[in-house]
């Protein structure tokens, strides 16, 4: 155990809590938030309806995650859509004197930005209330110590004044979150373990059948922090423990937050546990100079979001961790040519192995449960924790089988799969919230490494724990291809990675991709998939933007150069009202794009080529909007309020994407050519 914390004191939380102070109602009505935070009392009964679906891009839209300190209580909310307007301003929650927030289904959906709860915290918020709140969110303010209930009763009690029993926020979780809570968060609670205070309950799961997920879990399951023993014979939902990791990414948004808690909390000078299984990235922020607005930029935001960079640099030196950074400025410009990576994207090509578990801080961590790999997202605090154990809580979730079944049409891609995932009953409702999304049937099976990583990816999308699929020949042969591993070698890492037929899951989905046409989602969430042919109008386009750790993959490439092609082979260009941006996931793309011959025919048509980064996608890079009127079709992964800018984003296929920037409209393309790596 690290020697600054063997004797550091260990402190619980009383066994009644006082929660003073007002209540903030996130509702659907702009001016009953604003007469909130004018100093009244909102008399709030259920027939007020209060917003859904709040994202953490709303909470704290992502220039405000440039801030990772407690002056990120000066912004929470501050992308709040109510309406049609955004009722919340700076420094207006902190200075109401709120102590707890509340609103309606799926709070905390989208990224896993722990920036969001923090900035709650700091504006003085101590507990949240929600109908449901999602996974990733409601852990990482159980990390940082706010109360998260779905108890409405508690409104009138807190009201009252009551001393309310710390039993209420822990009634009903397991032996490890119940700690958690009862020790104010993560790091408190694993120094008692690391202590040897706490006892971590043992799992005595028999022997039964598996998913493939529960496999891989079962085999890391920590039974002795000390000794470093894992595995156990068998693992069940709800089954609660640490599990250790193989891997641990962050980025920029993250790693300086995280830095900040091992300097306040274990010490400047301590060195992190296993620093060779971590990586750092510079993915999030690269072109942010090119796309924050003068108005941002005069506020000091750039400034700000630039010490990000600098903060990761110095603890990844520090620290001796694997960085993959910006490349270096080049010219009397001092043009940015992107990075070397998009995490995702770099995990999968590089790193990621069937059977291991990986997390990182992002949300589309389960990129690499293409490789059949359980990755999944955690926020700041988790990542700060695995530095110190090298594992991270889990209780296992619940799986979720949905079967793709048939052979697909040739012009419908992962993508379009997913749309139509999104938009089914189960999913929309929330039901998969938190559960494990295992992918399979023919129709997956027939997919590429690449295009099961859209998939897997967009399980963030569906508010699940993680997405997964069975490694097949297809895995061995990308493993084989792309990092020149033995196929002997790559085979071997196979044994015993599939679910067993009698395997338990929550819900089966069954899809026939042969009755699937291209999609898209209309613009606030990826749920509201619409068949193109069911759009009943012409919806022109200002810009199209095919990038993203989603779509900036070499299959991708190959989807966006047969669309191209077929234009440049006729003389066409991309429409004259139309930006169309072409961003690579990493320099490995870049280099397939360039032998190709796809960036020649990219720019015949007119493309706008960008190097590796996030960008648009994140809202920091060419391709967003920049007023409400603005309409992007997008090959990202999510469309929620703000998250490209402000304008209105359609999610579709790398291939509509593509042909409605070639027509100045979104369309489906109608003939494509056979693509596909494997």
């Amino acid at each position: 155990m690290l020697d600054s914390l063997k004797s550091r004191p260990i402190h619980r939380l009383p066994d009644q809590v006082r929660l003073n102070g007002r209540i903030l109602f996130l509702t659907n009505d702009p001016e009953l938030i604003r007469r909130q935070l004018a100093g009244e009392d909102l008399k709030w009964t259920p027939e007020i309806p209060l917003r859904d679906d709040i994202s953490t891009d709303e909470i704290t839209p992502a220039y405000i995650c440039y801030y990772y300190d407690e002056t990120l209580g000066e912004f929470p909310y501050l992308g709040l859509k109510a309406a049609q307007d955004f009722p919340i301003t700076r420094g207006s929650v902190k200075q109401g004197g709120f102590v707890a927030s509340v609103s309606g289904k799926r709070r905390g959906k989208g990224s896993s930005r722990e920036q969001s709860p923090y900035a709650e915290m700091m504006a003085g918020i101590r507990l949240v209330i929600a109908e449901n709140i999602e996974r990733i969110y409601r852990e990482n303010c159980q990390n940082l110590g706010i109360f998260t209930s779905t108890d409405f009763t508690l409104i009138d009690r807190i009201r009252r004044g009551e001393a309310i029993p710390l039993s209420v926020f822990t009634e009903g979780e397991g032996g490890i979150t119940r700690g958690i809570i009862e020790h104010g968060g993560l790091f408190n609670y694993n120094v008692a373990r690391l202590q040897g205070k706490v006892a971590v309950p043992v799992v005595t799961t028999p022997l039964r059948p598996m998913t493939l997920a529960e496999k891989i879990i079962a085999r890391h399951w920590v039974t002795d922090l000390a000794s470093g023993k894992i595995g156990v014979p068998a693992v069940r939902p709800g089954d609660e423990g640490f599990i250790r990791t193989d891997i641990r990414f962050s980025h920029e948004y993250v790693t300086p937050m995280s830095a900040i808690f091992w300097r306040d909390n274990v010490g400047p000078d301590e060195k992190v546990v296993d620093p060779g299984s971590i990586f750092f990235f510079r993915d999030h922020l690269t072109f942010l100079d090119l796309a924050m607005t003068p108005e941002r930029k005069a506020e000091g935001l750039l400034d700000v979001a630039l010490e990000l960079k600098k903060k990761q640099e110095e603890f990844a030196a520090q620290q001796g961790i694997k960085l993959y950074g910006e490349l270096p400025r080049l010219g009397r410009n001092m043009v940015v040519p992107g990075s070397e990576a998009i995490c995702h994207s770099k995990m999968l090509e590089q790193h990621a192995l069937p059977g291991e578990v990986i997390i990182g801080s992002d949300s589309h961590t389960p990129h690499s449960g293409a490789m059949g790999s359980l990755a999944f997202g955690v926020g700041t605090t988790a990542i700060f924790n695995s530095w110190l154990t090298r594992d991270v809580r889990i209780t296992v979730p619940e799986a979720v089988l949905i079967r793709v079944r048939g052979a697909k049409p040739a012009n419908v891609t992962a993508k379009d799969f997913m749309l139509q995932i999104l938009r089914h009953p189960y999913v929309k409702t929330g039901k998969a919230i938190g559960k494990i999304v295992e992918y399979a049937g023919e129709a997956v099976q027939a997919l590429s490494i690449d295009e099961r990583a859209t998939m897997t990816n967009m399980a963030a999308e569906v508010g699940a724990f993680t997405g997964i699929i069975k490694p097949d020949e297809k895995a061995v042969e990308y493993l084989v291809r792309e990092r020149g591993m033995p196929r002997r070698d790559s085979a071997a890492l196979l044994q015993g990675l599939e679910s067993d037929p009698e395997a338990e899951y929550a819900e089966v989905i069954e899809i026939d991709s042969a009755t699937l046409q291209p999609m898209v989602a209309l613009p606030g969430d990826p749920g509201n998939g619409l068949y193109i042919s069911e759009l009943g109008r012409m919806v022109k386009v200002d810009i199209a933007y095919a990038g993203s750790c989603t779509a900036g993959k070499k299959e991708d490439m190959d989807m966006y150069a047969a669309v191209l092609k077929e234009a440049a082979d006729a003389g066409e260009k991309v429409h004259p009202d139309v930006r169309f941006y072409i961003q690579f996931g990493s320099q490995d793309v870049k280099r397939y794009a360039e032998q190709r011959g796809y960036t020649e025919v990219f720019r015949a048509v007119g493309a706008e080529i960008i190097e590796p980064s996030c960008g648009a996608c994140i809202n920091a890079g060419p391709g967003v909007s920049y007023d409400r009127e603005t309409v992007t079709v997008s090959a990202i992964n999510r469309n929620f309020p703000g998250r490209s800018g402000p304008g209105q984003l359609y999610l579709a296929s790398p291939y509509t994407t593509a042909a409605s920037a070639l027509a100045g409209y979104i369309t489906a393309w109608e003939s494509p050519a056979v693509v596909g790596r494997g």
